[in-house]
């Protein structure tokens, strides 16, 4: 075992109080009071915020030239942003070939090349962009042709190609338009593989680009030495439009940290969700021994079994008389419920669980760190729009879990500019069928069949036909036996072709030679399951802790360690960026973690990482 309920480790840590919460976090506070919950400590010495500048016009003026046919250009663009690229290029037909200037030329390419990726041909919009680029081209044009390509290669999961454009734009803006180009460098670098990082270095002839390269590399590596790192290379590049402040709320690492900071992990250890409960705590102590071996900075733990308790509250309140600086946990919904209704949190909470009501109360904030089934949902769509599919075949479960799961792909597929062929629904084994064949309107290319025989007065040869619109099917089991069972119902309904997806519930992290099945099918997963931080993994199944099919709620723990170790990085709001087990961790406006998973596929019943 890796923790007993009594088990207590006294390490030296960060500060225990945090200032307000900046930027779109409003007046929550992230960090409550310190040490002794009814004695004020000094807050810990956080990084200057960067001086306020004056508001400047952008180097790049983002006014489109006049023209004679800005109304049809305006019209074109209002269907476009409906997705409408049909009506986009009727109207841009208005245009006469022989009465366009250069910048209408241009414009007419940009509008054109946004109509081939609506439609679903991303290397034709990538070709119309490059034929776009010339000397003297109007700035304001070349900024939107270069904003579109960056998208494209973004959507497509290029991720290094994306963060030097995104480097090269950021160069011609300043304010908010700069703030969020640097945001979107350094999201993509921390999307891209190491050894691209490695790889792409020593080519690197710019020197601001060489920059982030090596900004990245520092961020990757472990151990006390990164803030030295960080601070020295500050240093030696003052100018760097990721000097100050440093992306990601790297800055925050910097900070001197205060000394005796205690943890309180409340979690189930007894009980239905016992085995759950122990799956993070191992997760968390497995990160947590592996960051002292590091000499990153350490704290006092201590561990509270939530189910010794009468309620979530009470269990907090003993955090509070322990002295706790922060809690990490409950991990059950009800629990979560419990806490976030309490009229005051005197210290923060790290929930291992979402919910969507939490009531405001003075002190500290209380933040959402989950598994949530509905961040894949979104992340697949996304993947799947990034690879061309425009109209989609959603196959659901019946119930709470299907249906939240569809409306999150739904929403998110839709304002990407995707449709919904159909939805189908399957509630037992028996339907599995019937929910393929009602999907792929088999049943009514049946019904036409059954209509003519009746019609002559012969039985007709005949073979179904699926509905031919579709270019992806959304697969959204809940386990791999449903999975196992409807992916091939796809092929023998005359539907193998399409990509089918799915997310990460139809694989358990246990090999299993039934998901040959499988094969074929594209989906989101954690980094954990694709062979990340391989040594904690390691230390896991060293120390008998390995919780096989709760293998997840491991990472789960480790990214709770990560976060809380982190703590005071989320003061940077919408820039905070972790790499986790679980996914790239971001925080919304919500304090809710959301997770960036990454691409896999099956292939010889083996799970695989694109």
């Amino acid at each position: 075992m890796w923790a007993k309920h009594n088990m207590r480790d006294t390490h030296s840590g960060q500060g225990s109080q945090l200032t307000t919460l900046t930027l779109f976090l409003l007046a929550l506070l992230l960090w409550g009071c310190a040490g002794e919950p009814q004695k004020k400590e000094p807050e810990p010495q956080t990084p200057a915020p960067e001086k306020q500048q004056p508001k400047q016009q952008s180097k790049i003026s983002l006014i489109l030239p006049p023209s004679q046919f800005s109304a049809v250009f305006n019209s074109a663009e209002l269907s476009l942003a409906e997705f409408d690229w049909m009506q986009a290029s009727v109207t841009l037909q208005e245009i006469p070939l022989d009465g366009m200037s250069s910048n209408d030329s241009t414009y007419v390419g940009y509008l054109q090349a946004r109509i081939a990726y609506i439609r679903g041909d991303q290397l034709q919009a990538l070709v119309q962009l490059e034929q776009l680029e010339y000397p003297g081209i109007n700035p304001a044009l070349r900024y939107r042709i270069l904003s579109l390509k960056h998208y494209i290669l973004e959507t497509q999961g290029d991720s290094l190609a994306s963060a030097q454009l995104a480097d090269h734009i950021l160069r011609g803006t300043q304010g908010d338009t700069a703030a969020a180009w640097k945001r979107s460098v350094w999201h993509n670098l921390e999307r891209t593989d190491e050894q691209q990082l490695l790889t792409a270095f020593p080519s690197a002839a710019d020197p601001q680009w060489r920059g982030w390269l090596a900004l990245a590399q520092i961020n990757r590596q472990a151990g006390s030495e990164m803030p030295r790192e960080l601070a020295q290379w500050r240093t030696e590049n003052p100018d760097h439009p990721a000097a100050n402040p440093l992306p990601g709320g790297l800055d925050y690492l910097l900070a001197p940290s205060a000394q005796n900071r205690k943890v309180a992990l409340i979690l189930p250890l007894s009980g239905q969700l016992a085995q759950a409960g122990k799956a993070v705590l191992d997760g968390f102590l497995a990160a947590h021994y592996s960051g002292s071996s590091l000499g990153q900075t350490n704290h006092e733990l201590f561990v509270i079994d939530v189910e010794k308790f009468s309620s979530a509250s009470n269990a907090y309140d003993e955090a509070l008389r322990e002295g706790a600086s922060i809690v990490v946990g409950p991990l059950s919904k009800e629990a979560l419920a419990d806490l976030a209704t309490r009229p005051e949190r005197p210290i923060p909470i790290l929930a291992l669980n979402h919910i969507d009501s939490i009531l405001p109360a003075p002190g500290s904030a209380l933040v959402q760190l989950s598994l949530a089934p509905e961040d894949e949902a979104i992340n697949v769509a996304e993947l799947a729009f990034g690879r061309g599919a425009r109209r989609a075949i959603i196959i659901k479960p019946a119930g709470d879990w299907g249906n939240k799961v569809e409306n999150a792909l739904r929403q998110r597929w839709e304002s990407l500019g995707g449709t919904i062929a159909s939805t189908s629904t399957y509630g037992t084994y028996d339907d599995y069928s019937s929910s393929v064949t009602s999907a792929l309107s088999l049943d009514a290319s049946e019904q036409r069949a059954r209509d003519l025989r009746a019609t002559v007065g012969s039985n007709i040869e005949f073979t179904p036909r699926r509905r031919q619109d579709p270019d992806v099917v959304f697969l959204l089991s809940r386990n791999g036996t449903e999975a196992r069972s409807i992916r091939p119902l796809l092929a023998f309904h005359y539907a193998g072709d399409l990509p089918a997806y799915a997310i990460s519930s139809i694989y358990n992290g246990v090999p299993d030679e039934r998901n040959q099945d499988l094969n074929g099918i594209q989906l989101v997963e954690m980094p954990w399951l694709l062979g990340a931080d391989h040594g904690l993994r390691e230390a896991l199944a060293a120390g008998d802790a390995d919780s096989g099919n709760y293998t997840r709620l491991n990472a789960l723990g480790a990214d709770a360690y990560l976060v809380q170790a982190n703590f005071l990085r989320l003061q940077s709001g919408a820039d905070a960026l972790m790499r986790g087990n679980t996914g790239l961790l971001t925080l919304d406006p919500t304090l809710s973690i959301r997770r960036q998973l990454s691409p896999a596929t099956f292939d010889a019943g083996a799970l695989k990482a694109q």
